[in-house]
């Protein structure tokens, strides 16, 4: 009862906590330079404004050159930032366009009454509802980070364990080098290690260079499928894992050092129980507590913030790309209503966290919460 009390008491704060994040990004949108009328100004006038151009080389400058240029044209008649000097006419339907004829207070306040309703509104420039954007995108991140964090989890929570029985021996020493050269190459320059030496034809052409299936897959029987997004997938997850197993290893290493020569640890074995059963029946549910507070943080970094270069690298279209890409082409429906998501996935995924530490210890009592 205790326990659903808290999580009753913290869904309630989820919601000043989601409106204040909404508040605080609205606010920030509004003083930013440029916005979506310089970037329409800089189309029409024939430059590129494509959000990856700086990656590609495809004039990212000439970009910044046409928004600033278009400012510096706007009229004194608009109260939008970046209309001061166009005609007035063409700066009201611009605004009309952009539903920048509306005061900042109301336009928050429509905003919140939709999002209550989940709808999030339409992307600037794509003619599709933010919310169809992000599931369009969301199963490729969910790909890539759903394996992720399953291969981390499941390779580095074993292994730091591991090292903390065997620790200062040679396994340990050597898995501590292995790990550590692992996570001082940048995640980025290991997918492009990896490309070269797998997917480039230059030495080994045994993996695709983009996307998470093939271009024919319809035509595949449902075993072939699965196995060409396997194939598809291998490369940019392990450029993902290589850069999240340092920590969580070494966590759970130091996690357990903490807790294996404590007197509970000793009466354990002094009772004649197996080593199995003192590390997982005993020390487990101890030391994992400060692994599990993590979890939230990591979950969110690799489904959702960690893999952006990794999606660019390999040309695989997810949320990290789209996030990236809306916030440089000042397409603020999509910036707003990711981080809407965000911000309720992250809560979420702190409630199941609190669930989880009751599962593992039940010890915990959260009386004192309430």
């Amino acid at each position: 009862m205790n326990l659903w009390r808290y999580l009753a008491k913290r869904l309630l704060l989820m919601v000043p906590t989601v409106l204040g994040i909404l508040l605080v990004t609205f606010a920030v949108i509004q003083f930013v330079p440029g916005g979506p009328v310089e970037r329409m100004i800089a189309q029409l006038q024939g430059h590129n404004a494509d959000a990856t151009a700086r990656f590609s080389g495809g004039g990212g400058s000439e970009t910044a050159n046409a928004a600033m240029n278009a400012t510096q044209m706007a009229g004194q008649q608009s109260t939008y930032r970046g209309a001061q000097g166009l005609d007035p006419e063409f700066v009201k339907e611009l605004e009309r366009m952009y539903g920048f004829d509306k005061p900042a207070y109301e336009r928050f306040g429509i905003m919140i009454k939709n999002y209550l309703r989940f709808d999030l509104g339409t992307s600037y420039y794509r003619d599709i509802k933010v919310t169809d954007l992000i599931l369009e995108k969301m199963p490729v991140s969910i790909s890539l980070g759903l394996w992720s964090t399953l291969l981390i989890y499941l390779i580095c929570i074993p292994l730091g364990i591991k090292k903390a029985v065997k620790d200062g021996q040679s396994f340990d020493i050597w898995t501590s080098a292995a790990i550590f050269i692992g996570y001082a190459i940048p995640s980025f320059l290991f997918a492009i290690l990896l490309i070269i030496l797998f997917a480039g034809g230059r030495y080994l052409d045994w993996f695709p260079l983009r996307g998470i299936i093939s271009d024919d897959w319809q035509s595949f029987p449902w075993w072939k499928i699965a196995l060409d997004y396997l194939w598809h997938m291998t490369l940019p997850v392990i450029a993902v894992v290589m850069s999240g197993f340092a920590g969580l290893t070494m966590l759970t290493k130091n996690s357990f050092l903490d807790e294996i020569n404590k007197q509970y640890v000793l009466t354990a074995r002094a009772k004649g129980l197996t080593e199995n059963r003192v590390l997982y029946g005993h020390i487990f549910r101890n030391a994992m507590l400060i692994v599990i507070a993590g979890f939230p943080s990591a979950f969110m970094h690799i489904f959702f913030t960690g893999s952006l270069l990794i999606e660019v690298i390999f040309s695989l279209d997810g949320l990290g790309l789209l996030g990236y890409e809306s916030i440089i082409n000042r397409d603020y429906p999509v910036v707003l209503g990711t981080l809407y998501i965000y911000a309720l996935i992250g809560m979420v995924m702190t409630l199941l966290r609190d669930i989880i530490y009751v599962l593992v210890d039940p010890r915990i009592n959260f009386e004192s919460q309430t």
